[in-house]
């Protein structure tokens, strides 16, 4: 479990613009895990509300390949995610892969869905909100290895698109971490609203807006 000295006041790293659910701002994504099991009971209950994402006429694209610290396939797993993120991503309670279909039935014809990996990521998020009101924390990765992890998780040639790896766990001390790592082991800020918004049409000035520098908080 997270230690009290270790604990993080997110409200005090993340001040909304407009008052939104606490939940939004308490979701982030930590690096330090520690090495516990997660009971089914809790990963089928974030499974359960990932099911329930919107998705382009219901088509559901979405799968879930997982394997849970003590399975047999969990080394696989963590191989699949380059090292770089593997260091901190094998101390997960749970290695997730978000896949989804390509095609889709429209007017009952099969076709090249072009929503699929939306409906994912809507898919996603369910997932992380539900693992953060039950109290466990998550990571999506996009550091897995593009070339080699569809084969090591059976996945066919054709058909699929992978997403994300997504480590599952408790949040743990970050003195565990490298120090890169444990540098930026807080939860990030986000851009302002008002470099987001473009109302009435397109506004080629908000194309692009300053970023900090990787790891600092924005």
């Amino acid at each position: 479990m997270t230690t009290d000295a270790n604990a993080i006041d997110v409200h005090a790293f993340r001040k909304p613009e407009h008052e939104i659910a606490p939940i939004f701002l308490e979701r982030w994504s930590p690096r330090a895990f520690t090495n516990e099991e997660i009971p089914d009971s809790v990963l089928m209950r974030c499974f359960e509300a990932a099911r329930w994402a919107p998705s382009s006429t219901n088509q559901q694209p979405w799968r879930f390949i997982y394997a849970k610290r003590g399975h047999a396939r969990f080394p696989v797993f963590c191989e699949a995610i380059l090292e770089r993120s593997r260091m901190w991503a094998q101390h997960a309670s749970a290695i997730v892969f978000i896949i989804s279909k390509k095609m889709a039935f429209a007017r009952g014809e099969l076709k090249l869905s072009r929503s699929h990996a939306f409906d994912a990521g809507a898919a996603w998020e369910n997932f992380a909100l539900q693992a953060t009101m039950l109290g466990w924390s998550v990571h999506p990765i996009g550091g897995y290895d593009q070339v080699n992890a569809p084969g090591l998780l059976g996945i066919p040639d054709e058909g699929w698109q992978m997403h994300i790896a997504v480590a599952v766990g408790r949040r743990g001390d970050k003195a565990s971490l490298a120090a890169e790592f444990a540098a930026r082991e807080h939860p990030n800020l986000r851009v302002p609203l008002n470099l987001l918004l473009m109302e009435g049409g397109f506004k080629p000035e908000l194309t692009d807006f300053p970023k900090g520098t990787p790891g600092e908080p924005r």
